[in-house]
């Protein structure tokens, strides 16, 4: 029985929050009325969490520098990590809750239950700042609820307090039906209060070494895709944007208010530093052109994340194959994500994390788990992520593959019934004999190995080098494919990115057929970002 929360039992209710709402995760997924990324809320907070402890663990015996005590540093860099990984309005919101528990504590001499209590008040005020427009019977009404529990037992005793804050949260929960009629005629409660009540519960067995008993949530109504109601936001709007920012308070105050006629589920969230801070931005919106712009002006966006609603909800649920293998591809483009999928793939978002990659190997529920990173960058997060694995019982073979073009290829010869490693080398050397090139635009000036070139130029790089430097685009795409084709090649595959020309894909196909009559050609929307053209040639 704790006295007061320190650093270490910070760390232990991180690990231990994490772990029950992986335990959940699929259970919170099912909750939700709404079918796609933005609401996967048991997914989303397993992410979030992870960063948070990811955050702590990079900075396990650092001591604090900034006058703050050490939980108080502690509780500072989970909500930091949970800010910078958070996913959808779930993860957001759950960050401002740390980050207001953290700016109330971290001053604190020790917290006892008067100290938490207030911490959990001013984790209310920031996860309601965080949003637009709150609307009640969400994860806002029951971490308000916790709060209010929590003041009213006016204690100083920690253990009593957590409980009363986790039995207020609970209570909650179980009225949110009444307070939104999507949740009532799915016969279910909100799945962000449910992951918030588990993070209490969480931290009650951190308190007091107990374990509390929770009653489970309704089951989720079964029902068709198309009729499914939204989680949060109309369904007027077909794409969720987010993306981390750096801009200062003043420049964000102007973002907000140009992205509130765009859109909604509007979530902008910071991370408290004077000056230029970072910030996390979610919104609902039709124009994602307009969303980032608006980024750009106000300051960097970076980790830019682009879903379309439609082409998420239609993907087929991936499932290990009959003798428990399965695979995992990281990828960005809404069409490069359902090409995977319909391979029967668990597709992971560009530039993710060792806790990322191997929540998705896990989520697969597979014995043998092949990955295919798509980058050079992911594929040392890749092997870490395969490591871990092998700590779970889970054997994980990376496959090293540096485009999405390639992971097509491997996927292509997969087969069940050779030996899990034969399976493996023959993907390897699938996508080893795939050779790939990208088509972009310079962004600045730079010497290349093809020659100096300009902000606008078109550049063809090949097996990453630049080869290739034009004025247009089509003529560039169409020299890259016979300079490849020159070295010999049976199939070419082009991807057309987001962003791209109409007719990009079949102008260079007619070309190819002209050109190279016995040449095997198919092409796709891949939706890739900063590439108007993926091209592999096998």
């Amino acid at each position: 029985m704790l006295d007061t929360l320190d650093a270490a039992a910070v760390r232990r209710w991180c690990a231990s929050g994490l772990a029950a709402l992986q335990r959940h995760q699929g259970e919170i997924d099912d909750l939700n009325v709404y079918p796609v990324p933005d609401g996967d809320t048991g997914t989303n907070l397993v992410l979030t969490l992870t960063s948070a402890q990811q955050a702590l663990a990079m900075d396990l015996d650092t001591l604090p520098d900034d006058g703050h005590t050490p939980h108080g540093h502690a509780l500072r860099l989970m909500a930091q990590g949970a800010l910078l990984g958070a996913r959808g309005n779930s993860g957001v919101i759950l960050s401002q809750i740390l980050r207001g528990l953290a700016d109330a504590l971290a001053a604190a001499p020790a917290v006892r239950g008067r100290q938490l209590a207030a911490g959990l008040t001013a984790a209310t005020t920031a996860a309601y700042a965080a949003v637009a427009h709150p609307v009640e019977g969400t994860l806002l009404t029951v971490v308000a609820a916790a709060a209010r529990a929590a003041e009213q037992t006016e204690s100083d005793d920690l253990p009593a307090v957590v409980r009363a804050a986790a039995a207020g949260a609970a209570r909650a929960l179980a009225r949110t039906p009444e307070q939104l009629p999507a949740l009532a005629r799915a016969g279910v409660v909100d799945a962000g209060g449910r992951g918030l009540c588990l993070l209490l519960d969480a931290l009650v067995e951190v308190v007091t070494g107990e374990s509390p008993r929770q009653p489970a949530p309704a089951t989720p109504a079964v029902r068709p895709p198309a009729t499914a109601v939204r989680e949060t936001g109309s369904p007027a709007y077909g794409y969720e944007v987010q993306y981390l920012l750096d801009a200062t308070d003043e420049a964000v105050a102007r973002l907000r208010a140009e992205l509130e006629p765009l859109g909604d589920s509007l979530v902008i969230v910071g991370d408290g530093s004077p000056g230029v801070g970072t910030w996390n931005v979610h919104v609902h919106v039709n124009d994602v052109g307009a969303a980032i712009e608006a980024g750009i002006v106000a300051g960097r966006p970076h980790r830019i994340t682009v879903t379309r609603f439609a082409d998420q909800a239609a993907l087929p649920a991936p499932v290990p194959l009959p003798d428990g293998r399965a695979a995992v591809v990281v990828a960005t483009g809404a069409g490069i994500a359902e090409l995977f999928a319909a391979e029967g793939a668990t597709v992971v978002p560009a530039n993710p994390s060792t806790g990322e990659l191997l929540d998705a190997i896990r989520a697969t529920g597979a014995a043998r788990v092949v990955v295919l990173p798509n980058d050079p960058n992911t594929q040392s997060v890749a092997s870490a992520a395969a490591r871990e694995a092998h700590g779970l019982g889970v054997k994980v073979s990376v496959v090293p593959t540096r485009s999405p073009v390639q992971a097509l290829a491997a996927l292509a010869v997969r087969d069940p019934s050779r030996r899990f490693e034969d399976d493996v080398i023959a993907m390897a050397e699938a996508a080893g004999a795939c050779r790939y090139a990208e088509v972009c635009h310079a962004g600045k000036e730079a010497l290349t190995v093809a020659g100096p070139c300009r902000p606008g130029d078109v550049l063809a790089l090949v097996e990453g080098e630049v080869h290739l430097i034009g004025a247009d685009l089509l003529d560039t795409c169409t020299a890259v494919v016979d300079r490849m084709l020159g070295g010999g090649g049976e199939l070419v595959t082009l991807l057309r990115g987001a962003g791209a020309p109409a007719g990009l894909t079949e102008r260079v196909r007619e070309h190819v057929e002209r050109s190279w009559p016995f040449v095997e050609i198919q092409a796709y929307e891949g939706g890739q970002p900063h590439y108007p053209l993926l091209v592999g040639v096998e």
